[in-house]
């Protein structure tokens, strides 16, 4: 039988331990023994962390564990159980891509410890996202652009994951739709932060969860307290219709990306300035039919009739010219899916 946490107990123990300068992850684990520590991960994050340099780990898996104070003899504590457990965590991550608030088109459920959760969160994502590819003249040469900058995502990730109220019974939540992405994990803004200090580049970092907070720090994956928010707003800086949105809901914080035209250039956040340059063998029909796709990877061929003013059997015919080239890739139905350009 899987071993679980106590709320409860957590619960008792979680009122005193603002008096007592402590943090939930740094409480001892009940019915957890360092038997229950996979020491491969161990070593895998010791490896890391001096690969960083920020600190030097010497000495056995056990004693590089309590020189960070994630274990004390054969005490386990909870940020070493959700970092290192040979069982998977009874914490979920679920992930979702809907088309509505009530349409799933796709959905999942991670039960991970916290490094091989944020990987594959990230790669789940990753998947889901649209891509663009900014054309630049010559039919080899090409910029592939992720929807959202991956770097925005990543730290988004490790904020619902670091600082999540681990006493709460509710699950981090990620919900990515058309045009927007939100990331919910239970538990409101620690300490004095609120969401006014939290748009600006000098708010004071309260760590909810500070054993999480200092070994992702050794690792590298995050730079420095509070500075997660700043380099989120420093990312989207680059994609010029994209909106940055946290707030406070009920047993949560919820933090929301979202568009109103996806980032197609590197340059210029104008679609039509996208393709520039053509082979002498691209009618003009076929440039638009390009340009038009770049611009929004989700158009329908009835919106390239309609917008380029040539019949849907045409633009049928020369969508699979492309195809049968391989310059063009339908991705998922005619409804619901985006076009994918291999030029």
């Amino acid at each position: 039988m899987q071993k679980r946490f106590s709320h409860r107990a957590e619960g008792k123990a979680h009122l005193s331990l603002s008096s007592l300068q402590l943090s939930w992850d740094s409480y001892p684990a009940h019915g957890f023994a360092i038997q229950d520590l996979y020491i491969h991960k161990i070593e895998k994050f010791i490896a890391k962390v001096n690969a960083v340099g920020r600190f030097r780990l010497e000495g056995t898996a056990y004693e590089c564990l309590e020189k960070l104070r994630l274990i004390n003899k054969s005490t386990v504590t909870n940020a070493a159980v959700l970092l290192f457990s040979k069982n998977d965590s009874i914490y979920n991550v679920h992930l979702g891509r809907f088309k509505t608030p009530s349409m799933i088109i796709d959905d999942k459920m991670l039960r991970l410890s916290l490094f091989d959760a944020v990987d594959d969160i990230q790669k789940y994502l990753l998947s889901q996202m649209k891509v663009a590819f900014e054309i630049t003249g010559v039919t080899t040469q090409r910029t592939e652009i992720l929807e959202y900058p991956l770097p925005a995502i990543r730290e988004l990730i490790l904020n619902c994951l670091i600082h999540r109220d681990y006493l709460s019974p509710i699950d981090v939540q990620i919900r990515m739709f058309d045009t927007s992405i939100s990331f919910f994990n239970p538990g409101n803004l620690f300490g004095n932060l609120t969401i006014e200090s939290l748009k600006t580049n000098t708010y004071q970092a309260y760590a909810r969860n500070k054993l999480f907070a200092e070994v992702f720090y050794l690792t590298g994956d995050i730079e420095k307290y509070g500075s997660g928010f700043r380099r989120i707003r420093n990312e989207i800086d680059n994609y010029p219709t994209m909106d940055f949105v946290c707030e406070e809901v009920p047993n949560g914080f919820l933090a929301t990306l979202s568009y109103t035209n996806q980032k197609v250039n590197t340059k210029s956040s104008e679609p039509e300035n996208v393709i520039k340059n053509f082979t002498e063998n691209f009618t003009e029909n076929i440039k638009k039919i390009l340009e038009f796709i770049s611009g929004k990877p989700t158009i329908t061929v009835e919106e390239l009739s309609e917008s380029i003013g040539i019949s849907r059997r045409a633009i049928i015919n020369n969508t699979n010219k492309l195809k049968k080239k391989g310059l063009l890739q339908r991705i998922g139905p005619a409804k619901g899916g985006y076009w994918k350009v291999k030029i």
